[in-house]
């Protein structure tokens, strides 16, 4: 059973995200993790706010930079899996973030997700 464990946030900007997220929204700065990623505190669901070059903002858009993060505990037969069901990867080798391991991928209706190995 999956089980989310990481809600990232992708930003153009994170120094007018880090204001937002406290200032408006009332979140600590948990740990900042070099000059691009930051987690705030949320309980017992950390929130990653992310800044990446290819966050943009239109109004008249739907997409959002919000990905979801979930938890396994063997992030190769993870990968084994989805591939077995054709799964569209965005990263399908383990690779190294702040917390661990991750790779990335697509629904089928182009929302990206994420599944996490804590070292």
């Amino acid at each position: 059973m999956s089980q989310v464990c990481v809600i990232s946030i992708y930003v153009p900007s994170i120094k007018e995200a880090i204001r937002f997220y406290t200032t408006v929204l009332g979140f600590e700065v948990n740990k900042q993790y070099g000059p691009n990623i930051v987690t705030l505190v949320h309980g017992e669901l950390p929130i990653v706010l992310e800044e990446s070059e290819e966050s943009t903002y239109s109004p008249d858009s739907n997409n959002t930079g919000v990905v979801l993060a979930l938890k396994t505990e063997d992030i190769h037969q993870t990968v084994k899996t989805l591939k077995e069901h054709n799964v569209d990867f965005i990263v399908d080798e383990p690779s190294d973030c702040p917390p661990g391991k991750f790779i990335s991928f697509r629904d089928p209706f182009g929302n990206v997700l994420e599944y996490l190995q804590f070292d």
